[in-house]
């Protein structure tokens, strides 16, 4: 017994140690990116690494804002204020991810519940291909997109990245796994109670696949905030840039400031990591909840 407790303890101590290893390796460039960005620039082209700031400075933001100048927004012609550019790339990015979130969830919601709980011809077939859909990478489907996009008079506008996010095949695929779980009686119950199929759905169906809900908001807010291949073909005006896009234009710039670069990474960067973390238990649920359920 003393020999298996050993073992045991030895086994822990092992696994605390390679995970606390594994967090520093992933950790470390957040970490580089976040003090870089406040280190004034003889530390930043020091020939030795100086691991920590011997000043912390704002002057790498403060390059950043003053880069480049842009309207707050552009409606109907009509144009905003003149605000920095990195403020509307952030503005323009906040938006994008937050709508294509919304819009996601709710089209994923409605999808995998018909899918899950209602009965017609070629449910099986349908559902198979968005299986197929998952595995398809988006630079197969580039081209008829940009011309369909084209098209509709959207390219170079912030619903061209929105758009294609909201037909996401994953996140159809999670709700008809957590629609699965849903009892057919209860929603029998409410139908002969003269519930319309609407109502059912909001008063029913999504307080039970809340869970799973949250975390497709997650993964579609970061995916989309994340989709810098997207963003690069579908937007080309400077005042329709994400966050990413712009920071990549100035490195395109003759003179590269690498204090602004990580500047801007930071700023990328962190929103990301605190959505994460505030919303870390409703991932974590609906991950786990769903892997259960499916």
């Amino acid at each position: 017994m003393k020999t298996i407790s050993g073992q045991n303890k030895a086994y822990k101590v092992l696994s605390i140690v390679i995970l606390v290893v594994l967090a520093i390796l992933f950790l470390f460039p957040l970490y580089w990116i976040v003090t870089g960005a406040f280190k004034p620039a003889t530390d930043i082209y020091a020939t030795k690494p100086v691991w920590t700031p011997s000043e912390w400075v704002s002057t790498n933001f403060e390059n950043l804002f003053n880069r480049r100048s842009a309207p707050l927004f552009e409606i109907f012609g009509l144009q905003g204020p003149t605000v920095p550019a990195a403020f509307r790339w952030l503005i323009n990015t906040v938006f994008m991810a937050v709508v294509a979130m919304i819009l996601t969830c709710i089209t994923a919601a409605m999808a995998g519940y018909a899918l899950a709980k209602k009965r017609f011809r070629g449910r099986a077939i349908l559902f198979g291909l968005i299986v197929c859909a998952m595995a398809l990478p988006k630079q197969v489907i580039l081209i008829p997109l940009l011309r369909e996009m084209s098209d509709l008079h959207l390219y170079d506008t912030l619903w061209a990245v929105i758009f294609p996010t909201v037909g996401w095949p994953f996140g159809v695929f999670l709700m008809k796994q957590f629609s699965e779980s849903i009892p057919g009686e209860i929603l029998e119950a409410a139908r002969v109670d003269g519930s319309s199929e609407l109502r059912t759905f909001a008063t029913i169906v999504v307080p039970m696949i809340k869970p799973g809900i949250g975390a497709l908001a997650i993964f579609t807010f970061i995916n989309s905030w994340n989709d810098y291949f997207m963003q690069l073909i579908m937007l080309s005006s400077g005042s329709n840039f994400t966050i990413s896009l712009g920071i990549a234009t100035l490195q395109a710039e003759t003179t590269i400031d690498m204090g602004m670069l990580m500047a801007g990474a930071a700023l990328a960067a962190i929103p990301i990591i605190v959505v994460f973390l505030v919303f870390q238990k409703y991932f974590t649920q609906g991950i786990t909840m769903g892997a259960v359920k499916g």
